[in-house]
């Protein structure tokens, strides 16, 4: 694999799960963006959040994709749920948006068996009617951004990445 897989798609959606379970099955490495910002700022998502702001974490955002844009290759690549908005994505790789709606990806985050820690590790998910907005306003985005467009509500983790594969290139 040459080209990067870029996955992206709303916070809690899965795109962690996913990337791992690839990773496994096609032998590929896999780099997740907030664990990157996080690696080199020294603190988690959420204390980037509250003690320097929304603003800086997508500056950190913006400088993850210009290194993956200049050092990174045959990599699969999971993002935080705002990394769509980074000037550089399309140049980044194949972009793969893993799909569903709010209240799908709403239950999958209340009803995991880590969920409280799942619900913390996501700032932004605090305020639910907030959340619902946030999503509404990405929604269209990141469709608009995809190349590859993969329905988690409809497909099984397996029928996901075969599909993730066949519409990069990749062989089974």
């Amino acid at each position: 694999m040459k080209k990067n897989i870029i996955l992206i798609g709303f916070m809690g959606v899965g795109k962690g799960t996913t990337a791992r379970a690839f990773a496994k099955k096609y032998g590929v490495y896999n780099i997740d963006t907030d664990d990157l910002i996080e690696s080199k700022e020294n603190k988690e998502v959420k204390k980037i959040f509250e003690k320097k702001g929304e603003k800086y974490f997508r500056e950190c955002e913006q400088q993850t994709a210009d290194w993956i844009e200049q050092c990174v290759t045959g990599t699969l690549i999971s993002c935080g749920g705002g990394f769509y908005k980074v000037k550089n994505l399309k140049k980044l790789g194949t972009v793969v948006l893993l799909d569903a709606s709010f209240e799908w990806i709403h239950n999958r985050l209340k009803t995991a068996k880590n969920s409280k820690q799942k619900l913390a590790k996501r700032p932004l998910f605090a305020d639910e009617k907030k959340a619902k907005a946030l999503y509404k306003e990405r929604e269209k985005a990141y469709k608009k951004l995809a190349d590859v467009i993969v329905d988690v509500e409809k497909y099984d983790l397996e029928d996901q990445l075969k599909y993730i594969a066949k519409k990069c290139g990749i062989k089974e």
